[in-house]
């Protein structure tokens, strides 16, 4: 996780500043935390998948919600943008807010070099603390690679990988199916990638 700022705010006051910055920020226990800009690969798998996701869902009572949107974990008082989010039936939100929910049942990340660590740990476990997310999608932006965990039963998670071109992914917690040649459809391998 990067450096956070020195001074203890409120959640109140973060989302003040966050509406009025130009960047985005994470939030946790009264430190922001600045969150890294994306590279090329990094915003076209996201594109792309939310794309298939959004049309996959059409006739579900699911929907899909990239990644300006906020999640809050409660316990862990906590905000962030996760890059996709699923949230099945209707949804729920930070007090009188539109802009932040509280109970994603999936959620995506393309790993960047400077958070894949945070995104595999810290992160998946502040995930853990929201009561309805039951699975996690972690998406490589420099191989096809994609992992996915879900809730199985109480406390117990399971892990699939996925590395062929061909293979599909396919959600445990819900009805759909993605072809990871959707989600890789635009990404050019091989190229420098900062983010």
């Amino acid at each position: 996780m990067p450096q956070p700022a020195l001074k203890s705010i409120t959640p109140e006051e973060y989302l003040a500043m966050e509406d009025a910055a130009d960047s985005k920020h994470e939030y946790y226990q009264g430190k922001i935390f600045d969150m890294a800009g994306a590279s090329q690969n990094h915003t076209r798998i996201t594109l792309d998948l939310g794309a298939s996701a959004t049309f996959a869902l059409k006739n579900s009572n699911c929907e899909a919600y990239p990644n300006d949107m906020k999640v809050w974990s409660k316990v862990k008082n906590y905000f962030t943008y996760p890059d996709l989010i699923i949230v099945c039936g209707k949804a729920e939100f930070y007090e009188d807010r539109d802009d932040i929910l509280t109970n994603p049942l999936v959620i995506f990340e393309v790993l960047s070099k400077s958070t894949r660590n945070y995104d595999r740990d810290e992160k998946f476990e502040f995930y853990r603390s929201i009561p309805s997310f039951q699975e996690y999608i972690l998406i490589d932006q420099w191989r096809v690679h994609v992992e996915q965990m879900y809730l199985e039963t109480r406390n117990k998670w399971i892990l699939s990988e996925y590395s062929q071109i061909t293979d599909v992914l396919k959600l445990a917690k819900v009805d759909i199916e993605i072809p990871l040649r959707e989600i890789y459809r635009r990404v050019e391998f091989g190229e420098s990638q900062d983010q």
